[in-house]
């Protein structure tokens, strides 16, 4: 196998650590093989969405999910770093509004996980950074909701520096205890 995966401490949301072939010359590694990746995850998935980000230091998106249409995905930075994060949203889990997160960066190759039922964001900690992401649905802006990343009930240890850049849907997002979660 060219990956090694890692749980986080919610058992869904895996660490996927490609295989990097490096020399003088620059490096080389499979950043998606469907077959690994479905050996992986204990499951096939099917990813229909390709997404790309750029934000400044200290930009906080998230914390995203979908109702109706969840989406699972395989994230990725390859310029810059970030602390990304997963919260359990399955009312039904014994995992219910426990968080998971992993520092991604263009130097460490680290993918993160994401099934569909958490809801998913992340810190830029570098002056910069570029996040990709494949989906396993499309983005439809009507199953849209956010929970609201400072949460208390939550308690997601942001390594903030500073206030957290802000888009005024994240500002606006959901306490746990209010948000339309999965059953």
């Amino acid at each position: 196998m060219k990956i090694t995966v890692t749980p986080t401490t919610l058992p869904e949301v895996k660490i996927i650590e490609p295989k990097v072939f490096a020399d003088a010359r620059g490096f080389f590694f499979e950043s998606f093989n469907a077959q690994e990746f479905a050996e992986a995850v204990g499951e096939e998935v099917s990813f229909v969405q390709d997404n790309h980000s750029k934000s400044a230091k200290n930009v906080l998106r998230g914390l995203h999910y979908q109702v109706e249409r969840p989406q699972g995905k395989l994230v990725r930075v390859i310029a810059g770093e970030v602390f990304d994060v997963a919260v359990d949203i399955r009312r039904n889990s014994p995992n219910f509004g426990k968080w998971a997160g992993v520092r991604l960066s263009a130097e460490n190759k680290r993918q993160l996980w994401i099934p569909g039922g958490f809801a998913h964001g992340f810190l830029v900690l570098s002056e910069s950074a570029e996040f990709l992401y494949k989906t396993t649905d499309y983005w439809f802006p009507e199953h849209e909701r956010c929970l609201l990343w400072n949460d208390a009930d939550v308690g997601v240890a942001w390594p903030l520096d500073g206030e957290p850049l802000l888009a005024a849907k994240d500002a606006a997002g959901k306490r746990l205890v209010e948000a339309e979660v999965y059953a």
